[in-house]
């Protein structure tokens, strides 16, 4: 398997995998995960209209790994799980803790640090190590992520000292060890994502490139393929000395057999449907939002500056993909044994496009507000009234105030539930962005026309996604980025038919609740109780999820 990856995948400096698929492998070559697809139709779609079905109180335990734009939804469904009596521990990172345990919801800390992440990928210029030395970094931080997951689910609250078991899991993919853990609790596990995590025929894996489309299933193979070989000796660490388990021996990729683990993707499905071969244990929830507006006081230099002028151009360069670190940090240990192809193609300076965007905006006349986030983004040689320099705020707030956005690398949060009065009242909101799923919501939530300018990871399928709508146009890659090209994409963003499409997709949006949907989701999802005269079905040679918790 290991030359049949090297054979046919290039790891790129963006985050992704591209492969063209040999006319003579076929893609039960690389594992037996294919056996496991689902190809029922779900006859039954999601109505998140309708009340969920009373479950006695529970307490559930979420295991979120990744940045503030990760969290935030979560929070936001954790909370609507509360208003149903049910004890909610939210478990990530410790940088965190203030926002969750502000929201309300109980805090646990994982392990990992997202800012050491964040500078390993400052300093690498993507996610592949610059040395040999950088791999125990990732490695390590990894290590700590996964061997938190346990007392995350059965350790007393560390403040109250009130005991806690989890009666069942939420988790993002990205905690890795969420499947394990589950099958030595015993426990059923939901696992909720902002990008498609399941094969499907329809699109290829977010973290690949495959130009044909015969190759759209089996890039989700390759891709979980590479992460389990960064991770296998990890998990199986886990299995052997904390849970108690036999290793996992066999290479089907990082989560074991997934077919009977429910899987929930917070987008709407007015902007991705949910695909034909998805059966009935995946769901399209919606977009899950978290109203921040509704607190926030903006500076008063902000609002008389908006006040001044026309509604500005939106700009910032923030924090890095969470989704490009925990990925390259899984292969680390692959690409260090393994001469796969690597491509690097340098970054821009973040001088060279804050010049870009200066130079943009007074060729287009507007107006910008530049969030000087990392590495020195608009460091301007001398003030200029037409653009403002900002440090923080929320997007729900900001971009009702924006006539376009561009957030390259910022998980934003997600925009409010008040947006009928906007839509009525024909806001003229643009978005330029860096396309992770956040800023994306929150942006077509706004109405807003929207170019991509993807860095790496899932950047670029959200990018098409976009285009594919008829909302903006085809996404920047980050390498091509230039005054031409984004001139270009603020042109057309103005164009009165993109802004009429823009607005039908955000008056779609407007009457989903993804919140609503995903508790649905989860309550819909969780298994019945087995009697205890009930036989256990019988072992198999693989590892199976089933087994935890009792699915069919």
């Amino acid at each position: 398997m290991l030359k049949l990856l090297n054979r046919i995948a290039t790891v790129k400096d963006d985050g992704t995998v591209e492969f063209e698929v040999p006319g003579d492998v076929e893609p039960e070559a690389l594992s037996a995960r294919s056996r496991h697809v689902q190809n029922v139709v779900d006859d039954d779609p999601l109505d998140a209209t309708d009340h969920p079905q009373y479950i006695p109180p529970l307490q559930i335990v979420m295991l979120i790994v990744g940045t503030r734009g990760d969290v935030q939804p979560f929070i936001a469904i954790g909370k609507r799980l509360q208003d149903y009596g049910h004890r909610v521990r939210l478990a990530t990172h410790s940088n965190f803790k203030e926002f969750v345990l502000t929201a309300g919801l109980e805090f646990y800390p994982l392990g990992g640090d997202p800012k050491v992440l964040a500078g390993y990928m400052v300093k690498n210029k993507g996610f592949l190590p610059s040395g040999p030395s950088e791999i125990p970094i990732q490695r390590n931080q990894m290590k700590e992520i996964i061997n938190s997951l346990l007392p995350a689910c059965k350790e007393p609250d560390i403040d109250s000292g009130v005991p806690f078991k989890a009666d069942a899991i939420i988790a993002n993919p990205p905690a890795y060890g969420h499947t394990h853990v589950a099958e030595a609790l015993k426990v059923p596990i939901h696992i909720f994502f902002t990008m498609p995590w399941t094969p499907t025929s329809e699109f290829p894996h977010p973290l690949s490139r495959v130009k044909q489309q015969a190759g759209y299933r089996l890039s989700y193979q390759i891709v979980d393929s590479l992460i389990w070989l960064g991770i296998r000796d990890m998990i199986n660490d886990l299995r052997k000395k904390k849970l108690k388990l036999r290793p996992v021996t066999y290479l089907s990729g990082s989560q074991g057999s997934e077919a009977d683990v429910p899987h929930a993707y917070i987008w709407s499905p007015h902007l991705v449907p949910k695909p034909k071969d998805w059966g009935p244990k995946i769901d399209v929830v919606g977009f899950c939002f978290l109203d921040l507006a509704s607190n926030y006081e903006p500076p008063e230099s902000l609002v008389k500056w908006l006040e001044a002028g026309d509604r500005p151009i939106y700009i910032g360069f923030g924090s890095l993909l969470a989704l490009g670190i925990w990925f390259g940090s899984l292969i680390l240990k692959f690409y260090s044994g393994n001469k796969m192809i690597v491509h690097y193609k340098p970054v821009q300076e973040p001088e060279k496009m804050t010049q870009i965007i200066v130079e943009a905006l007074e060729k287009t006349e507007q107006r910008g507000i530049i969030n000087k986030g990392w590495g020195g983004l608009g460091n301007l040689a001398e003030p200029k009234d037409s653009i403002y320099l900002l440090d923080n705020c929320p997007h729900d707030w900001l971009f009702l105030h924006c006539k376009a956005v561009d957030c390259q690398g910022q998980q934003a949060s997600f925009a409010g539930p008040n947006l009928g009065r906007v839509f009525a009242q024909g806001a003229n909101n643009l978005a330029v962005h860096h396309g992770g799923a956040g800023t994306t919501a929150a942006g077509l939530k706004a109405a807003c026309p929207t170019t991509i300018v993807p860095f790496f990871g899932d950047q670029p399928f959200w990018g098409e996604r976009v285009q594919a709508r008829g909302v903006g146009p085809a996404p920047i890659p980050v390498e091509e980025f230039s005054l031409p090209k984004l001139v270009d994409a603020i042109n057309f963003m103005l164009d009165s038919k993109v802004k009429e499409r823009a607005l039908e997709l955000a008056k779609a949006m407007e009457n989903e609740d993804g919140v609503a949907g995903a508790v649905k989701a989860f309550f819909k999802q969780l298994p019945t109780k087995k009697s205890e005269s009930e036989p256990e079905p019988t072992s198999s040679s693989f590892f199976s999820i089933s087994r935890c918790f009792g699915c069919n």
